[in-house]
């Protein structure tokens, strides 16, 4: 009972005024700017975060936290209308999100993006609410091999992503694992896979650059081929009616939903992980639970509800290490951890205990800016709708425009443009051969994270692999990746031997 009393007075601060004023403007700029390619929550929260000294340090945070979730939630708008990922953790909504679009049916995926935003909001904050203290200590538990594990996981529910063709889910992965490891060696600070000895890929390829070039341009110039530059899409006026029709439809998605939601948040808590991991593996699992799993990446509205379910939902989660441990779950939160050190705040078990107000205050906003945010996002989708009644020989001046700027915002380095653009040449080449280029896309994010925990695993073991293996929760989890990694290409090879008994019978 003491937590829904500390609870109570957070929604007592949280609802002030000033406060409440905050959480709505925070919500809104949150979602232009998570829609805005190349901007996301990171850029919003760091250019922003000068403005938050003219007032108090609890509602400075709360501001901050608006805008976080109300970047997550803008984040799905124009990966759905334009099929540009507004930031890296709606890369995986821009998967079925863009085809929906095209098929005339994008309310129904903005109201499916933000009825999921809504629920892995909900369901995460409860669960911040009820057991941040044993949350965290699980998070503790998880050291470079266990989060080594993780990744595997993660890697072994990309192959299938891919389809059928296991080989060239292979190849794609492997080609996303060489581009992330572009850049200074982790450990001796070495560069390496530095072609032609540029500069600009000593500091690597950004992940957001990778994104935009393969699903913006590359998609592009995809549809420019595919339909001549005529492209046609069905006009759909929006309703009340037809939003809630939208809403009934979802609840079949419910049990994908509450996936999304537990697997986003307990990514989320694990430090450095993020949304953009959470996100990626809810997409990869709805489509393993799928009774149609080939329909995923064709407009299936379970390709939305999981990834956007989960990167909401992995955003509450990332700031449990921050508030309990002093360490920040993901990039946004470790501006909001400086925002709190200069506030001269201490972020760690004792910020419970000596900072009451501040913190049952933040929790309290989170609740209303989750509320705030659906609803919001519900009343602009006919502005968002509008974008589609553009002719597409303006639609795609401006889309090429937004991956320029979309490209140059996160390093404001030519460099980058200038790869955002090849790797539009090559997402479009490897449309046209089949190639699947979600575990590209997928490798890349995660390639990074997988390299430096299994190098600082095998740091700890001098060398020996048996650390991944016979620790209780890295070993139980590898085990099942293993599986998970066999039991598509034991399918596979079946398949191939029928194919071949059937044509060639004994």
């Amino acid at each position: 009972m003491e937590i829904f009393a500390h609870l109570m007075d957070g929604f007592l601060l949280a609802f002030e005024p000033l406060n409440l004023g905050l959480v709505i403007a925070g919500v809104i700029l949150g979602m232009f700017i998570g829609a805005m390619p190349g901007l996301g929550s990171v850029n919003g929260v760091a250019i922003l975060l000068p403005m938050t000294y003219l007032v108090p340090p609890t509602s400075a945070v709360i501001f901050l936290g608006a805008i976080y979730y109300g970047a997550m939630y803008g984040g799905a708008i124009s990966s759905i209308m334009l099929g540009i990922p507004g930031a890296s953790t709606a890369v995986a909504t821009t998967f079925d999100g863009r085809p929906m679009a095209l098929k005339g049916e994008a309310d129904r995926a903005l109201v499916a993006a933000a009825t999921a935003s809504f629920v892995g909001g909900s369901i995460s904050v409860v669960l911040f609410t009820l057991f941040a203290p044993p949350l965290a200590h699980v998070a503790l538990a998880f050291s470079a091999p266990e989060e080594f594990a993780l990744m595997l996981l993660a890697f072994a529910t990309f192959v299938g992503l891919g389809g059928d063709d296991i080989p060239k889910t292979f190849f794609s992965i492997f080609i996303g694992l060489v581009f992330s490891a572009v850049g200074l060696d982790i450990i001796s600070g070495e560069p390496r896979l530095i072609f032609m000895d540029l500069p600009g890929f000593f500091h690597g390829i950004n992940f957001l650059v990778l994104a935009i070039g393969i699903y913006g341009i590359g998609e592009m110039l995809w549809t420019i081929e595919t339909t001549k530059g005529n492209m046609k899409i069905s006009q759909a006026n929006i309703t009340v009616r037809r939003i809630w029709e939208a809403l009934v439809s979802l609840k079949s998605g419910i049990k994908t939903m509450v996936m999304g939601s537990f697997l986003g948040y307990f990514v989320g808590i694990l430090p450095a992980a993020g949304a953009t991991p959470g996100a990626l593996m809810a997409y990869g699992v709805a489509k393993g639970m799928s009774k149609d799993p080939d329909s995923f990446g064709k407009g299936n509205v379970n390709g939305v509800l999981a990834p956007e379910s989960a990167n909401n939902a992995a955003s509450t989660g990332s700031m449990l290490p921050m508030l309990t441990l002093g360490i920040p779950g993901s990039p946004t939160t470790a501006i909001l951890l400086g925002g709190m050190v200069i506030w001269g705040l201490d972020p760690g078990p004792m910020l419970f205990v000596e900072h009451k107000e501040f913190v049952w205050g933040l929790i309290a906003s989170l609740y209303a800016a989750n509320f705030f945010a659906v609803l919001i996002n519900l009343a602009f989708i006919p502005a968002f709708l509008w974008v589609l009644r553009m002719p597409f020989t303006i639609l795609a001046p401006v889309i090429f425009v937004l991956c320029i700027i979309g490209g140059y915002a996160p390093t404001q380095d030519m460099h980058d443009v200038w790869l955002m653009l090849i790797f539009g040449i090559v997402g479009y080449l490897m449309r046209k051969l089949d190639y699947p280029m979600a575990p590209a896309v997928l490798a890349i994010v995660l390639g990074p994270l997988a390299e430096t925990s299994m190098r600082q695993s095998l740091l700890m073991s001098s060398g020996s692999f048996d650390i991944f293996f016979f620790r209780p929760i890295s070993g139980v989890i590898m085990v099942i990746a293993i599986i998970l990694l066999i039991l598509p290409m034991l399918h596979s090879f079946n398949r191939m031997m029928r194919h071949r008994a059937s044509r060639w019978p004994l």
